[in-house]
Parts: structure tokens; C-alpha cells; sequence
């Protein structure tokens, strides 16, 4: 196989699998959001969304019901093999089964849905045609019309389980919207790692502050700031009046960029100014009370690398440096 076949193979499986997503999309209506008003009874009552699968399917649905636990939807994985053998004393009345089986044929699924609506579930059921068992069965059906396989025998789940994916995925996005699920909620379930520590993490636990940040008066020389970024280790200084509210930060680059247009045998010059001359006037700022979260998108959209702290009355209460982020494992 030549280097071109493969490129053109594995190009053609992602045109099936775009083309199949894009079936899928254009079959949503009704029974899509009759699903997500099963599933916010379900949420009102404090019952739970139990995903279910049998082989590929299972794995897609730890993956969904993954996102919705994380996203304010409670949610369970049920083994229907399990399930059969005693698991079913995990679910109740007030919750909702979702279903998976591209066939709706599973044997395994096929059995469950019986058992499950004795406990008095309502079902909802993803499969690829409404003729199938598990669609006639259930309350409601989602269909994936994603067409056929990536797999040249029509048999491994490659499109049907993308298509089965992006359904759950979109399920729990309007879940989001519909329950007004925020940051704060979503910080709550993410106390680990790299996303948690940036959603719970507030600027106040990040900035520096008094005798590690760097502040000058509007009157101070240039020399003045740049000595007071070199004490403290800060690629900037904050100009504050004498009541302490943020006039304009004095960046190196504000400092090079005025040594560039001085020319030659002008620095003596420009390190006599007053930093009010060269400083970056009304500069960006952020509260205390911010998420490290919002900070990440100030420094991303913005290409700046220190941004003033300030308090509701405008007064500066501390710094934050790009550089500090790593250090706290935000980035």
C-alpha cells in the first residue's frame, strides 16, 4: 500500500464519518427534545441518567454518561450483563435508562429494557433504525442515520459509534442551557488538575502582592520603576496616585519600544523621564475575586504578559504575571 493510498484511505474514513454527523444533525426534532425534557424531569426529581451498552457501546456510554456527571447531569454506566445479575438495584422510579444499540438488536440490551421498566424507568434509546426492538420498545427514540461504515466490511462501529457520540455529546450541551449549569458548578465537579485548579483558583490566590509586586507614583523617573521591577523580580510595574488606584502599568517592552524611538545616545534621557510619559496608560485590569480561568483568556486574547489586580474601589491589590501561572500548575 503506497503512501498516497493510505493518506486517501484514512481521508475517505473521515469524509464517511463527517458525512454521517452531518445525517445525524439534520435528523434532530421532536424526539430530541422530548429526550432532554425526560431527562430534566429526571434531574428535578434527583433521579439519575443511567447509559447503557453492550461491546463498543459500552465504552461510548462511560464516555457519555462521564459528560454528563461532569456537566450537572448525575448520571450511572449499567453493564447489561450486570444489570441482569443484580446491578439493577442501583436504579429507581425517578430515573431515566438511555440506550444504546446502533442494531437495537442487542440481545443484551434487548433483555434489560423488560427488567428495567418493572423498576419503572422510562427509556430513551439511540439506535440506527426506528424499526428495531429496542426503538418499539422504548419511550422515546433517537435516531442515527449516519449511513454506512467506515469499515470495508460494513462491520466494525466506526461511524455509527461517532455518530452515537456526538448525539450523547449534544444531549448534554443542551442539558447545560437548560439547567443554567455555570462555571462555579462546573468548578465544583473539577477540583483536580490543570481545568479544576484554573476554575476554582481565584486571582487573590495567584497575584503578588505588597513587597512582591512592583508600584510607582505617576512622578517616579524611569529609572525608578525599572529599579522596582528589578527588586521584585517583575517584568512590570503598576502606577498608582496617592490614593492607590490605577493610573497605567510601565512594561519592559513600554520601555524598549521608547529607548527604540529615542535613538542613539538618548538613554540617558529616557531613564529621567517620568513614568507617566511612558507607561501604558488605563491598562487592562482584573478583580480579585476573578477566576484564574478568566485570566487565561485576558492573556491569550490580549498577547500581554502582566495584568494589575484591582479591588471594587479601583485601588491596585496586587499583580499578576504570565509567568506565575506555571508555577501554580494553571497552565
Amino acid at each position: 500500500m503506497t503512501e498516497k493510498e493510505m493518506i486517501d484511505r484514512a481521508r475517505e474514513v473521515f469524509d464517511i464519518e463527517i458525512e454521517g454527523l452531518r445525517r445525524v444533525r439534520d435528523s434532530i426534532g421532536p424526539s430530541f427534545t422530548a429526550a432532554v425534557g425526560l431527562m430534566l424531569d429526571c434531574v428535578a426529581k434527583d433521579g439519575i441518567v443511567v447509559v447503557t451498552g453492550v461491546g463498543k457501546n459500552l465504552a461510548i456510554a462511560e464516555k457519555m454518561s462521564a459528560i454528563f456527571a461532569s456537566t450537572g447531569t448525575r448520571s450511572i454506566v449499567l453493564n447489561p450483563v450486570q444489570a441482569m445479575h443484580g446491578d439493577l438495584g442501583m436504579v429507581s422510579p425517578r430515573d431515566v435508562l438511555l440506550a444504546l444499540s446502533f442494531s437495537g438488536e442487542s440481545d443484551e440490551i434487548v433483555r434489560l429494557v423488560p427488567a428495567v421498566r418493572r423498576h419503572g424507568l422510562k427509556i430513551i434509546s439511540m439506535t440506527g433504525s426506528a424499526a428495531s426492538t429496542l426503538a418499539k420498545e422504548s419511550d422515546i427514540h433517537l435516531a442515527i442515520p449516519c449511513g454506512k461504515e467506515a469499515c470495508p466490511f460494513g462491520m466494525a462501529p466506526t461511524n455509527s459509534t461517532t455518530a452515537t457520540m456526538a448525539m450523547g455529546d449534544a444531549l448534554a450541551m443542551v442539558m447545560i442551557d437548560a439547567m443554567k449549569f455555570d462555571i462555579s458548578s462546573y468548578a465544583m465537579n473539577h477540583p483536580a488538575g490543570a481545568i479544576g485548579r484554573a476554575l476554582v483558583l481565584k486571582v487573590s490566590d495567584i497575584m503578588r502582592r505588597g513587597d512582591k509586586m512592583a508600584a510607582v507614583r505617576p512622578t517616579a523617573s524611569v529609572m525608578d520603576a525599572l529599579m522596582a521591577m528589578t527588586r521584585t523580580h517583575c517584568g512590570s510595574a503598576v502606577v498608582t496616585d496617592g490614593d492607590g488606584k490605577l493610573l497605567g502599568i510601565f512594561t519592559d517592552g513600554d520601555f524598549r519600544r521608547r529607548m527604540s524611538a529615542a535613538g542613539d545616545g538618548a538613554e540617558g534621557k529616557v531613564l529621567e523621564m517620568a513614568v507617566s510619559e511612558v507607561m501604558t496608560a488605563t491598562p487592562k485590569f482584573v478583580r480579585s475575586d476573578a477566576y484564574a480561568s478568566e485570566l487565561l483568556k485576558i492573556f491569550e486574547k490580549l498577547s500581554i504578559d502582566d495584568l494589575p489586580v484591582c479591588g471594587s474601589d479601583g485601588k491596585v491589590v496586587g499583580l499578576v504575571d504570565l509567568q506565575d501561572l506555571p508555577k501554580m500548575k494553571v497552565l
